[in-house]
């Protein structure tokens, strides 16, 4: 990947010339940038329009729960190999829901968490390895290039293609313009794309542990009235805690020393691992829910969290955003096999179609479960756990969960079923 730096260019008002330019060097736009390289060789051009130019990493104390699509997904444009030896497969998942001062949380409903092809259906993994991975896969593919430090501001589309306009005067063309740019979108904005959505009363808080007993590739997800609490299996005897919290406790959790912080994880995680202590820094964030209107305009088209932000009480979050750089990888190859380019709006059309059906169903699903259980009603408790009970007891609904979770239902893109586009 070729390191353009503004303070090197001659004549930065000049254009330069992309088949496709992708605003943001997150996950989805460096997964998307290699797919698309894949798919239509060294010769297919991609500029990557990112802030910040360092390759070191900022520092985040979360882990994702990568489906086993994601992980085809991953393997197909070479970064697994590169992650696995950091991702901890799930092999089963216990499910709680008491009250914050039950000395006691029955399991209400187990499964193993393994597809019928035998594979896990999810890992964790560290954020750090994975972008790490990204950035190199990106970085050994010669057909990208990343303009850093630079920040779209806005683009035009015209019929001949779209230019966008960088902070620092510079010009953009490309056949088509995607934002990977986050939740606040600058080029969405400037595409007039509105969202929907709402915040929560909820903070996510994450952070990671270390426990004195194995624990056994098993995740727990206790249901507790503030919000879920999920321990997430690390490699070696650690975990990774993702947390929702009513907002005004978690400002008074967050703002405990590292001792008052740790008893409040103790509180809630139960004792079968033994003795926790804190293996890594903590970190929180408000919880909203937002969608895109449109997912495409002329020339244009949104992935990742500048589409879609959900709850994360599934932790679906990088999963929905690689389905999204699967279905467009999948969309652009063709039209641009077909000689339409990669703008061509037919291919876009099925894009949206494809991904804001699924996104909007995950997002009110998700929206769903954090409000049935982020609760403490007697009634509604008695509901719950007589629902969990009855899918504890009917297998089909397990593998059906499983399979959810695994990534592997309705129509999929090629790349998240391991097949190249």
């Amino acid at each position: 990947m070729a390191q353009r730096d503004t303070a090197q260019q001659d004549g930065a008002k000049q254009a330069l010339s992309f088949d496709v330019a992708i605003s943001g060097a997150s996950f989805a736009g460096l997964a998307l940038a290699c797919a698309l390289t894949d798919a239509l060789g060294p010769e297919f051009r991609i500029a990557i329009i990112d802030r910040v130019a360092t390759a070191e990493p900022r520092p985040d104390a979360r882990a994702f729960a990568l489906s086993a699509a994601s992980r085809h997904l991953l393997e197909a444009i070479g970064v697994w190999e590169q992650v696995a030896v950091d991702a901890q497969p799930v092999d089963g998942i216990d499910i709680t829901d008491s009250a914050l001062e039950a000395g006691v949380r029955p399991v209400l409903l187990a499964y193993d968490n393994t597809t019928e092809a035998g594979e896990a259906a999810t890992h964790i993994l560290p954020v750090e390895p994975l972008w790490r991975a990204l950035r190199s896969a990106a970085a050994a593919r010669s057909g990208i290039t990343l303009l850093a430090p630079a920040e779209a501001k806005g683009f035009v589309a015209e019929e001949a293609g779209a230019q966008l306009t960088l902070a620092d005067g510079r010009e953009v063309t490309a056949s088509l313009v995607v934002a990977a740019d986050g939740r606040r979108s600058a080029l969405r904005e400037a595409a007039g794309i509105k969202v929907i959505g709402w915040s929560y009363p909820q903070t996510g808080i994450v952070t990671t542990v270390q426990h004195d007993r194995p624990h056994g590739a098993r995740a727990v997800q206790h249901f507790l009235p503030n919000g879920p609490f999920a321990i997430l299996p690390l490699t070696g005897n650690r975990s990774c805690i993702t947390w929702t919290e009513d907002s005004r406790e978690a400002k008074r959790i967050m703002a405990l020393d590292d001792a008052g912080f740790l008893a409040e994880v103790e509180k809630r995680f139960g004792g079968k691992l033994g003795r926790v202590s804190l293996a890594g820094p903590r970190q929180s964030w408000p919880l909203e829910l937002h969608l895109a209107r449109r997912y495409v305009g002329p020339r244009f088209a949104l992935v990742g969290d500048a589409a879609h932000g959900v709850h994360p009480i599934a932790g679906q979050g990088l999963n929905l955003a690689l389905r999204d750089v699967a279905a467009l990888t999948e969309t652009v190859a063709e039209s641009v096999r077909c000689g339409f380019g990669a703008g061509n709006a037919e291919g876009l059309k099925r894009y949206e179609r494809w991904r804001r059906f699924d996104s909007a169903i995950s997002a009110g699903t998700f929206d769903a479960i954090n409000r049935l259980f982020g609760n403490d009603v007697t009634l509604l408790r008695s509901v719950r756990e007589a629902g969990l009970g009855i899918v504890d007891r009917v297998p089909a609904l397990k593998r059906f969960f499983v399979a959810e979770a695994a990534g592997l239902t309705g129509e999929l893109p090629r790349l998240l079923k391991g097949e190249r586009v």
